[in-house]
């Protein structure tokens, strides 16, 4: 018999092969929430760096104004 009627047969290799794409996909999610290479940088834009210029005293209010209009 050899095994013959018995275990699962195709179901049960489909299975395996979600089971296991699953297990894959779960740990490569966990190193890249460990790593933090999934979320992108937010990039500053020149009105930000202007408030942060401003608030460190290096332009007065004037400057500021000038420059958001510009």
């Amino acid at each position: 018999m050899y095994g013959y009627g018995m275990g699962w047969g195709w179901f049960g290799l489909i299975l395996m092969i979600i089971f296991w794409g699953l297990v894959i996909l779960g740990i490569v999610y966990l190193v890249k929430a460990l790593t933090g290479r999934g979320a992108s940088p937010k990039e500053e834009t020149a009105l930000d760096i202007l408030k942060k210029r401003y608030a460190k005293g290096e332009i007065d209010a004037e400057s500021l104004r000038e420059r958001k209009r510009i």
